[in-house]
């Protein structure tokens, strides 16, 4: 697919799965004991195994469910079966078009975040890391994804997200709370939880 004609999500992948390539399996990652090697078999397994997807859901609400064990060994399944470079294969080549995740209104809703979070997840693990400058369009199409996670980051104190790149625009949950600024990207870094390595600021 021509660069010009790629969604987001589509570059996301692509550069990504060129990152996890060049890094090799054991470079370490902002997911917590996961290396390249697991994140990507996390990737390809979310692509092409539909039966993991009700796992990892319960794992986003912060439930230890038998689903979320299903989805882990069959990410570790994966790894211990088939060569590296095959995995970051299947990582750029992503799922088939019949597949969930290839459906065009679920790619929209949640392959934005996935691998914007994820590319940055093994950027800012490798030192000397500087935060990406994104184009209009993209930070946009990531500001529209922000949603998935930032109810839950609001919690009971309410929370205001606010674009340092486009004054005035922001998105309020709940009354009152904590007030983070930032682009797009780094917000979206911050409301998934990846609070150190998030360049915001919170008031």
């Amino acid at each position: 697919m021509p660069a010009s004609s790629r969604s987001f999500a589509e570059t996301e992948r692509a550069e990504l799965a060129d990152l996890l390539a060049e890094l090799g399996p054991d470079a370490p990652t902002c997911c917590a004991g996961w290396t390249t090697g697991h994140l990507a078999a996390h990737l390809v397994v979310r692509d092409r195994r539909p039966d993991a997807l009700p796992g990892y859901g319960v794992e986003q609400l912060g439930v230890a469910r038998p689903l979320t064990s299903w989805a882990h060994r069959l990410e570790d399944r994966l790894r211990s079966s088939t060569p590296y470079a095959e995995v970051v294969d299947r990582v750029r080549s992503g799922p088939a078009p019949w597949l969930p995740m290839a459906w065009p209104p679920v790619a929209r809703l949640l392959n934005t975040s996935e691998y914007a979070i994820h590319h940055e997840d093994v950027r800012r693990a490798q030192p000397r890391w500087e935060p990406r400058v994104l184009p209009r369009a993209a930070q946009d199409q990531v500001w529209s994804a922000v949603e998935l996670f930032a109810r839950r980051a609001a919690g009971r104190r309410g929370l205001v997200l606010r674009r340092s790149d486009d004054p005035g625009v922001e998105k309020r949950y709940g009354a009152g709370g904590r007030t983070v600024e930032g682009t797009p990207l780094e917000l979206l870094l911050w409301a998934s939880g990846r609070r150190d390595v998030a360049r915001v600021t919170v008031s």
